[in-house]
Parts: structure tokens; sequence; C-alpha cells
């Protein structure tokens, strides 16, 4: 226990730290900047921000929220996606233990921090955090267990001996790929044949691309799911509180993010649930 409680700190730490850096992602990305240099500065002031004052979560209290030089307000947006970090580390390491997995999610849920955030901030979904995402997606799927199951039953349906595990584990983030981008495009062309406008950007579908590389077909369409259904709360929500027509523009990455997130450690169980209820095996 007492173990447990250390490595949990530590991730926790760690997380922050993460954290600090997806906060440079979230501004420089989507401007096509480097996330290396410069250093970090004030928007405002331009001054560089020294490393006592870079502290991840406690700086931002300790400063009052405020630059040191101009005084000019900080975003809250910083301590919260460092402490939503940590938060989220913390939670993989608890739901996984010392494992692959637990890096696996871990990365993942890095990314869509990221993808979460520029989508709220910029309605922008950028192809380099979609695509290196896909890309760690199929290699993470090389060294964990299948858990999807897909492309086990249709091995089962095909073969007389089911393939490597690592074979299972890459057709299942291959075939969950494919499943929430194939989604996504054709509901967004049929969006654009009904309306006559696009109603779906296609940085949806590459965002799904990645996430189905992680999450298999399974989990895939229940984040969907799930992120519609925030999405049309939340959305409806938002517009009601900001009296926008119905033409607004909802940051649907930002509600298919906070999905994945929620299937990530909840998603398994309700898929498995279901599973039985259709004595699916």
């Amino acid at each position: 226990m007492a173990l447990s409680t250390f490595i949990g700190i530590f991730v926790f730490l760690f997380g922050l730290i993460i954290g600090s850096f997806l906060n440079v992602c979230i501004l420089r990305i989507p401007s096509g900047k480097s996330i290396v240099l410069p250093a970090s500065a004030c928007p405002k002031c331009g001054e560089a921000i020294r490393p006592y004052d870079n502290i991840p979560v406690l700086s931002y209290l300790l400063l009052g929220g405020k630059c040191r030089g101009c005084k000019t307000k900080i975003s809250p947006m910083y301590p919260l996606v460092e402490l939503l970090t940590g938060l989220l580390f913390v939670g993989c390491f608890y739901a996984f233990g010392v494992s692959v997995e637990t890096g696996k999610w871990a990365a993942f849920s890095a990314i869509m921090v990221v993808l979460v955030f520029t989508d709220l901030r910029e309605r922008i979904l950028p192809d380099v955090v979609n695509f290196t995402g896909f890309a760690i997606g199929l290699i993470f799927s090389l060294f964990t267990k299948p858990t999807d199951g897909t492309a086990l039953w249709i091995s089962n349906h095909l073969f007389d001996y089911p393939p490597p595990a690592p074979v299972l584990s890459l057709v299942d983030a291959l075939l969950g790929a494919a499943v929430g981008s194939g989604l996504l495009w054709l509901v967004s062309e049929a969006y654009f044949k009904l309306r006559g406008r696009e109603g779906m950007g296609l940085g949806d579908v590459k965002m799904m691309l990645m996430a189905g590389a992680f999450l298999g077909a399974k989990r895939t369409l229940l984040t969907i799911l799930a992120g519609s259904l925030l999405g049309s709360v939340l959305g409806v929500a938002l517009i009601l509180a900001r009296r926008k027509d119905t033409d607004y523009e909802l940051p649907f990455g930002t509600f298919l993010g906070a999905g994945a997130l929620l299937v990530v450690f909840f998603g398994t169980p309700l898929v498995n649930w279901y599973q039985s209820l259709l004595m699916v095996r």
C-alpha cells in the first residue's frame, strides 16, 4: 500500500510536468510554432518565465494568477491542463497498475488533452497531433494484450488457429481506426449531401482515426455515442446560455475527447455488460 501510494504520487507529479508541456503544445501547434524554442514567455510583456515561476499549478497560485512582471492575468487554462493531466495519469496508474497499458493510456490521455483544448480554443484538431497519435496507438498495440475481441472473432471464423496476440492487437487497432474515421466520414458526407454545407470537419474524422487505434472498434463506437450525447446536452445548454443561434459551431472534437477519456476508465465494463446482455461471446 505504501509503495503504491508513493508511485501514485510520483505519477501525479510527473503528470503535472507533462501537463505543463501540453500547455505549450496547445498554444503553439495550432499556429505552426515550435514546441521546443523559444522558451516560454509572457504573451503580453514578452518577459521570459523564470524556472521558479514555471512550477506546475503551484506557481500560478503563488503568483495569484498574474505575470510577475506586468501583472497581466494568466489564463486559468494553464493550471487546469496541468492538474487534469496529473489526475488522468494517476488514474491510469490505479486503473491499470505498473504495466505497458498504463503508459499506453497515459499517452492517449495526454494526446486527448491537447486535442480537447485546441478544439475548444481554436476549433482546430491539428493533423500533426492526430497522425502522430495514430502511429503511437499502432505501436502500443504491438506490446499490449488484445482487449477488443473483434479481431479474435474474425480470426475464429477464418482460421483454425488464431494469429499471435500482437497481430490480433494490431488488427483490433486498425479496425478501430477504420470504424471511427469511417463512421464520422459517412456522417459528414451525408450531412453535406442533405444540407449542402459542411457540418463536421475532417479534423473530427482524423481524431477518431487516432482514437480508434487506441480503443478498438467497440470502445470507439462507445466513444462516438458518448461524445454525441455530451455534445447534445452540453451543446444545447451552451447555445441557450450564450443565446447563440442553431448555426453556432460547437467544438465536437472536445466532446469526442471527453467521451474517449470516460471510455478509457469506464467503457470496458459497459461493453462487457452489453455483450453479456446480447449473449455475445
